[in-house]
C-alpha cells in the first residue's frame, strides 16, 4: 500500500504550471517543491479560527498573532515567485503569439493600459494565478485520489 497524494499533487500542479506559466518543472526541482509546500501549508491554515477571522476582521487581526500570518507570509511567498515569472513574461512577450495564461493576461493589459477602471494589473495577474493552483491543484488531485479509491474497492467496474 501508498498514498498516492503527493504524485498526484505534484502532477496536478505540473499541469497548471504548463497553463499558467507555459512550462513544466522537473519534480525535484526546489521552487516547485516549495511552491506546492507554501500552497499546502496555506490550505491546512486556512481551517483555523484565527485565519477565519482574518476573512472578516483584517485591520485588526493584522497585529494580532497566529497561523494567519504565516499564510500571509506564505501567499506573499507565492506572489514573488509569481512575479518572478511574469517578469520574464513582460521582457521575453510576443503579442502576436501568447505562450500562456501570462502571456494572454499581459497582451489583456496592454489593450486596456488607456482604461483607467481596468481590473487587469500585475496585482490582479498574481492573485488569478494564486487561484488557479489552490482551486486547481487542491480539487483535481483530491478527485483523482477519489477516484483511484473507488477503482481499487470496486475492480469490477474497470
Amino acid at each position: 500500500p501508498f498514498n498516492p497524494g503527493n504524485f498526484l499533487v505534484h502532477a496536478v500542479s505540473n499541469i497548471i504550471c504548463s497553463i499558467v506559466f507555459g512550462d513544466r518543472f522537473d519534480y525535484e526541482d526546489k521552487k516547485f517543491l516549495t511552491l506546492i509546500e507554501l500552497l499546502d501549508e496555506n490550505n491546512k491554515l486556512q481551517n483555523s479560527i484565527q485565519t477565519q477571522l482574518y476573512n472578516f476582521f483584517p485591520t485588526v487581526m493584522e497585529y494580532l498573532p497566529g497561523p494567519h500570518q504565516k499564510m500571509i507570509k506564505n501567499t506573499g511567498k507565492v506572489d514573488e515567485f509569481t512575479l518572478e515569472i511574469v517578469v520574464e513574461h513582460q521582457k521575453t512577450l510576443d503579442p502576436t503569439c501568447p505562450r500562456d495564461f501570462i502571456d494572454a493576461f499581459l497582451n489583456k493589459m496592454e489593450q486596456e493600459k488607456g482604461n483607467g477602471h481596468s481590473e487587469f494589473t500585475v496585482e490582479t495577474l498574481s492573485r488569478t494565478t494564486l487561484d488557479l493552483f489552490l482551486a486547481g491543484t487542491g480539487t483535481t488531485s483530491i478527485t483523482l485520489r477519489h477516484g483511484l479509491l473507488i477503482l481499487q474497492k470496486y475492480p469490477e467496474i474497470v
